[in-house]
């Protein structure tokens, strides 16, 4: 391909009727202005999109446009241009075609960087538009740390020698940033952050060590090190998080903030001893993301206005419920962002504080000070709140403060360890709380769980494993046949699982005056039939086969979900 020629972007919209003359000035005002991409500022302002600039120089170019998010793409090609020329020219090679590499830009017309992309690889290149974004997340997803943190594991081994050092002491030492220990562990939070997981494990075995990552709830081996630097992994960790690097026999518990890809990460720590050394877990939370709101965490539209519904009465208890990881603490942060107006007073009793709220009152419980669930829910009482938020319901003290303070004319939200929303006002007339308490305060039950999404990068027609299809007959009936079904094949953007992302599947029920006359009545049975006629077809089980049919999820997946129920 002849080396490519400078275009004007401006004027290639324009030709193309994409932009108009008043949007082009406006823009390279503001270009001026704060000197960024032109292209960036048409998008930001709602000019054009991405696709659209993309479409428009492949066709004044007369290249292909490549959509990454469906493209094969072979690791080994990419890898073919190194990561930092990558990075600094937003180019990708995508395929070698024998007698030329066929590259990928976001910005074709860069002729300087078709000059050294071409001088690095010393072969004839030809170019394609991609978008900058996927480029971006294509470029992270590829050079990940893998080796970089097994070349980082064997030089803190070979530091160490046949011997343990107490990296606790390098607290002060100048130059730390270049200590194997660390640079290992930057690589590790940094390959974290690039494959959105959402825990990192360090756990020490009898001969190796073992680093896993969990991604959209499944644990996947990053890599295995040498036994021996298992003991400094955990005391940086320990000195990074201000906990006692002299105390190994005990579990401890801490936090510390890092910056990982220009993003604020709160990190959660909590050491345990076992057999063959101190097993840490790491919970990531990323502060720049923003909370997610309610249109946004996969709850149907129906259930999202019944749901603010509920949220806009003075008064009443909100339970969410659900195993541990199944998003319980988002969709409480989707509702408080939602009820945070200067005119509310907000207060959250949580343990640990996960995400800072601005304009809401947070507070940390700390039982070694027997600062309890209980004790601060009193406390946040005499703060004349008018929304309170407990982080979970834990003991039969703390669910009758909640609902005495729900009786009292305060909105009250929290959690339930519950398998179902029929189950939780049974659950919480076994912990002790007096039965007209659960009728007249109770306002409704959202139950959840989160799925895997199916990639949409190598999603494939599929077809059902009699199992599967005598599970889907139980809801669909004869129906089963007349739907299209879906599986991820496995490529490099959904790390070969075949999943990437997850979403919610929910059930609600809604308090109404014949499911609080059942939760009067003495017989459980009674209820049940009540709550479940209550939320007919609307069961997390009828949410899930919604999103197979949808081609959201597989029936593997939903299964695997309907089991956790049913247990």
């Amino acid at each position: 391909m002849a080396r490519p020629e400078k275009v004007r972007l401006g004027e290639v919209l324009i030709q193309q009727k994409l932009l108009s003359e008043e949007q082009l000035q406006f823009s390279l005002a503001e270009q001026k202005r704060t000197g960024r991409k032109l292209g960036r500022i048409f998008v930001e302002n709602g000019f054009v999109s991405e696709e659209q600039i993309c479409g428009a120089l492949a066709r004044q170019l007369n290249i292909p446009y490549i959509n990454l998010k469906f493209y094969n793409i072979r690791p080994e090609i990419v890898r073919m241009l190194p990561e930092t020329q990558a990075r600094r020219f937003r180019a990708l090679a995508l395929e070698d075609k024998g007698d030329n590499i066929v590259i990928g830009m976001a910005d074709p017309t860069d002729l300087f960087a078709y000059d050294e992309i071409a001088r690095v690889l010393r072969r004839p290149i030809s170019l394609a538009v991609v978008n900058e974004g996927e480029l971006l997340q294509t470029v992270d997803r590829i050079y990940r740390r893998t080796d970089e943190i097994t070349d980082f594991a064997r030089e803190l081994e070979q530091d160490l020698g046949d011997s343990y050092v107490d990296f606790g002491g390098l607290g002060g030492t100048p130059g730390l940033e270049d200590a194997p220990v660390v640079k290992l562990l930057q690589s590790i939070f940094d390959d974290a952050a690039q494959v959105r997981a959402s825990d990192v494990h360090i756990e020490p075995q009898e001969s190796r060590l073992h680093i896993r990552f969990r991604i959209d709830g499944m644990l996947h081996l990053q890599t295995e090190a040498d036994i021996k630097i298992a003991t400094a992994l955990a005391l940086r960790l320990k000195l990074m998080s201000g906990l006692d690097i002299s105390e190994k026999r005990l579990p401890q518990d801490g936090r510390f903030a890092i910056k990982v890809k220009q993003q604020q990460v709160d990190v959660r720590i909590s050491t345990m001893p076992t057999q063959y050394g101190e097993s840490v877990v790491m919970r990531l939370l990323n502060q720049s993301g923003g909370m997610l709101k309610l249109d946004s965490i996969g709850m149907p539209k129906e259930m999202v206005d019944r749901f603010r519904a509920i949220l806009a009465r003075p008064n009443g208890l909100v339970l969410v419920t659900g195993p541990t990881g199944s998003g319980k603490t988002t969709t409480l942060y989707g509702a408080l962002a939602e009820l945070n107006t200067t005119e509310r007073k907000l207060i959250t009793v949580e343990d640990p504080v996960e995400y800072r709220l601005p304009g809401v009152n947070q507070v940390q419980v700390n039982e070694k000070i027997e600062l309890t669930f209980a004790r601060v829910l009193r406390a946040a009482l005499r703060q004349d709140p008018d929304v309170v938020l407990v982080g979970e319901m834990r003991d039969q003290e703390t669910a009758q403060i909640g609902l005495r303070a729900a009786l009292t004319g305060h909105l009250v939200l929290s959690t339930l360890h519950t398998n179902d929303a029929a189950s939780t006002p049974v659950r919480l007339l076994d912990m002790g709380v007096p039965r007209y308490m659960v009728a007249t305060s109770l306002q409704a039950v959202l139950a959840q769980r989160l799925v895997r999404l199916v990639c949409e990068s190598c999603a494939e027609p599929y077809t059902l494993k009699p199992t599967e299809h005598e599970w889907l007959r139980v809801d669909l009936g004869e129906q089963v046949e007349a739907h299209r079904y879906v599986r991820g094949r496995g490529c490099t953007h959904c790390n070969g699982t075949g999943y990437r992302g997850r979403t919610g599947v929910y059930e609600m029920l809604e308090i109404t005056e014949a499911v609080a006359e059942a939760a009067n009545n003495h017989d459980p049975a009674h209820f049940m039939r009540v709550a479940h006629a209550q939320m007919a077809g609307r069961t997390l089980r009828s949410h899930a086969i919604d999103l197979i049919v949808a081609g959201k999820t597989t029936v593997a997946e939903a299964m695997r979900v309907s089991n956790q129920i049913d247990a």
